[in-house]
């Protein structure tokens, strides 16, 4: 066997988790050369992260992989509030998310089976994961870095590669580390994961035979000591449960038997299931790295943030950063955008991942506290007010802005040094993702170009086409939309990832003349 050999590229993915194959699939369809790596020999096997957020739909409907997504999924079409067995209301997010997005239902697929669909979409483009690479150094210099990777033997003791050398170098301009919580990447780069760790433990079961829940619905059950969370996995009876494991239930040496769970939720609960697929106890850890970025090398999904499951928001973050900085790779790449493009990758989802993280610390913080106040909470407050709370809050908050943000189709990121005003940040599409239109065809339609667009709303169709032509993007015309978001007198220049860079008055498109463009439109695409 060779003792070692050198690739070159220029992105290197280290991780073929969802992040990490989410970024490889959006670099190969905007025709950046990549390699990806991972220390496994295949995809994950367990569920592990389960909910699709309508964004990430809208991801995978850019890269042609969204009715496969459809086709496999279980749809959960609310949900629903309980105490012990007694429904108290249903939220109807669905309803809430129609209009706004194609994708409205909550998507319910496991982890597994995202990388697999990720994976056959990585194939059909004509790139294979280079499994059985374990990240162990990086060399850095002026232009590239290289990583180093020795070659893990799987259960057989193969390392799948033949007559392979037992070292292989990876040289590239960049690198991405999607190498989750325990990412190597962000070790060597010196990277520090601030946060914390949750006092509680936890049990997840994936149930056979589930009765007593609400099928199709994600399930929150509360009791004065206890709470319990499910979500519809497909078939009849095939659910995810969730519930805190209190220091009481753990045995020598701090295991949890599963016969424990099965009688404490039958008995608090009224829920029992017939087998479990998977079942594991965990510790939830709530961290932000200090940095997404260390010269050429960036981290995402896992390796950048992790938090709790509270909402279902932890695989579609890391699919959204892996989206959003291959764009930017793209960018500069492709595009010939400066590199200071790629700052924007940690200025926009950092700011993210701290809020997400705050939130979910504090939500999961209230659900599972053992304090005298939440007792009388979960036991007095929410049996008393949860059937009026369930019918007012929507419409209090807004069904459609809480639908936003547990589907993360209200993330903005600041597109210009100033901070916008309160108008601005209230009514204003710059910096936001492009609200859908839900006409025939759609404006979602033009998104999976994945390129820079002029849109231009009801305004002058030779307008659009003008100023796209000179900044060399894609232009695209659509009839006046309701609701006054998108505004005919409004020229919107579209970045690949679906964000609105930057806006124009056909007024001052007219003004710039034919040579010229409006200076927003040119400040983005200069980087």
């Amino acid at each position: 066997m060779a003792e070692s050999e050198t690739l070159r590229t220029d992105v290197l993915v280290v991780g073929a988790g969802p992040s990490g194959l989410m970024a490889a699939n959006v670099l190969a369809k905007l025709g950046v050369d990549a390699i990806i790596a991972d220390g496994k020999h295949g995809p994950t096997r367990e569920s592990r992260a389960l909910v699709v957020q309508a964004r990430s739909m809208e991801l995978y409907d850019q890269l042609g992989l969204a009715d496969r997504v459809v086709a496999e999924r279980a749809e959960a079409v609310g949900a629903v509030l309980a105490f012990r067995h007694r429904v108290l209301g249903r939220v109807p997010l669905r309803e809430f998310g129609r209009g706004t997005t194609p994708f409205p239902e909550i998507t319910v697929l496991e982890q597994s089976r995202n990388e697999r669909i990720l994976v056959d979409g990585l194939t059909a483009r004509g790139l294979e994961v280079q499994w059985g690479l374990r990240l162990v150094a990086i060399e850095r210099g002026a232009a590239s870095v290289t990583a180093v990777f020795e070659r893990v033997p799987d259960d057989t003791g193969s390392s799948g590669a033949g007559d392979g050398p037992a070292t292989v170098h990876i040289e590239a301009r960049y690198l991405i580390g999607a190498d989750g919580a325990h990412s190597a990447v962000r070790e060597l780069s010196g990277i520090r994961f601030e946060g914390v760790t949750n006092e509680h433990t936890f049990f997840v079961a994936d149930a056979l035979g589930a009765t007593g829940l609400v099928d199709g619905h994600v399930n929150i059950r509360m009791a004065p000591d206890d709470l319990l969370l499910s979500f519809p996995m497909g078939e009849p009876g095939h659910a995810r449960i969730l519930g805190v494991v209190r220091d009481a239930d753990l045995a020598g040496g701090g295991q949890l038997p599963e016969r424990l769970v099965r009688s404490r939720i039958a008995r608090g609960f009224t829920v029992g299931y017939r087998s479990s697929t998977w079942f594991a106890t965990y510790r939830l850890h709530h961290r932000v790295a200090e940095r997404f970025r260390e010269g050429r090398c960036f981290l995402v999904g896992d390796a950048a943030h992790i938090h709790s499951p509270v909402g279902g928001q932890g695989m579609n973050t890391g699919l959204q950063d892996a989206h959003n900085l291959a764009c930017a790779l793209a960018d500069v790449l492709v595009c010939r955008m400066p590199d200071r493009r790629l700052d924007r990758y940690e200025a926009e989802r950092r700011p993210v991942a701290r809020r997400l993280v705050a939130t979910t610390d504090r939500l999961f913080g209230l659900v599972t506290a053992d304090s005298a106040l939440t007792r009388f909470i979960r036991g007095r407050a929410i049996p008393a007010l949860g059937p009026a709370a369930v019918r007012v809050l929507p419409r209090v908050i807004g069904g459609r802005r809480l639908f936003g943000f547990l589907s993360q189709t209200r993330i903005r990121y600041r597109m210009s040094p100033e901070p916008p005003t309160r108008s601005q940040a209230r009514d204003d599409v710059v910096g936001k993702r492009l609200p859908y239109t839900g006409a025939d065809p759609s404006n979602f339609d033009a998104l999976r170009s994945m390129r820079w667009q002029v849109h231009g709303y009801g305004a002058p169709a030779d307008l659009v086409h003008r100023v796209a032509e000179r900044l060399g993007t894609e232009a695209h015309v659509f009839p006046p939309a309701a609701g006054g978001r998108l505004r005919s007198d409004r020229l919107y220049l579209v970045r690949p990832d679906g964000f609105v860079a930057a806006e124009a008055s056909v007024a001052a498109g007219r003004r710039a003349g034919r040579d010229a463009v409006p200076a927003r439109f040119r400040e983005q695409l200069d980087g």
